[in-house]
Parts: structure tokens; sequence; C-alpha cells
């Protein structure tokens, strides 16, 4: 595949993945509410305060992706995340639209995150990682 190719596939995904955690980030913020979000994740088994931090990472890591700043950390830990969410809905069967919400969409999700963390940030980013990658190929 080509340089530029790869730049774009790794664009699309990371505006992708950003525009999703930001639009979930803020839907558990401004609508949900943190203490409503918080209730929702005791019931699922997780501590109240892990709201606080799924909160934070959805809106401070989807801002990061928009602007390809740290790419790889943040879709690494986007992929654990998603894929925990895959977890806590596989009982709701495969359809988001299921009673609880099934797994098919977060699994969908932790997959291109996964990918996105293969990616190099591309050149469309406010700081590349490509820089980087050199020192950790050697």
């Amino acid at each position: 595949m080509k340089e530029y190719q790869t730049d774009v596939a790794s664009f699309v995904l990371r505006i992708a993945l950003g525009m999703m955690f930001l639009a979930h980030g803020f839907t558990k913020l401004l609508v949900l509410t943190p203490e409503g979000t918080a209730e929702y994740f005791h019931t699922l088994g997780f501590p109240g305060f892990f709201s606080y931090i799924v909160i934070t990472f959805e809106i401070g890591g989807g801002a990061l992706l928009l602007l390809g700043i740290l790419t790889r950390a943040v879709a690494l830990i986007a992929f654990f995340q998603l894929a925990i969410i895959t977890i806590v809905h596989w009982a709701n069967g495969w359809s988001f639209t299921n009673p609880g919400g099934g797994w098919e969409y977060p699994a969908f999700m932790s997959l291109t995150a996964f990918s996105l963390a293969l990616l190099d940030t591309g050149r469309f980013s406010v700081l590349s990682d490509k820089k980087y990658q050199h020192s950790l190929d050697h």
C-alpha cells in the first residue's frame, strides 16, 4: 500500500473514532450526567467513579484523536475499553438495538481502535508518530 493511502486510512479512522468518543463522552457528561453514568456503571458491577475516568477519556481521547496527538496510545486504550464494553454487552446478544445493547457495535469499534493503534498517525495530524517510529523499530 502506498504511504499516502495509509495516511488517508489512518486519518479516516482517527476522525471516525475521535468523533464517536466525543459523542459518547459528551452524552455521558451532558445528557446522562456523570452521576447518572456512575449509577449505570454501578448496575454493571463497576465502581461508580469509573464513569468519571471514562467520561474524561472519551472527551480527552476523542479530542487527541481528532488532532492526531498520541494516536497509538489513545487507540490502544480505546481498544481495551471497547473490548471490556463488548464483554459487558455479550449476554445481550448481537444487535446493539437489543435491550441493554448488544455487542456488535462495541466489538466493531474495538477492532477499529486496534487497527488505528497498528497504523501510523499519518501526515494529516498535529503530531505524527513517524518521528518516533524509527526509535521503536530499532
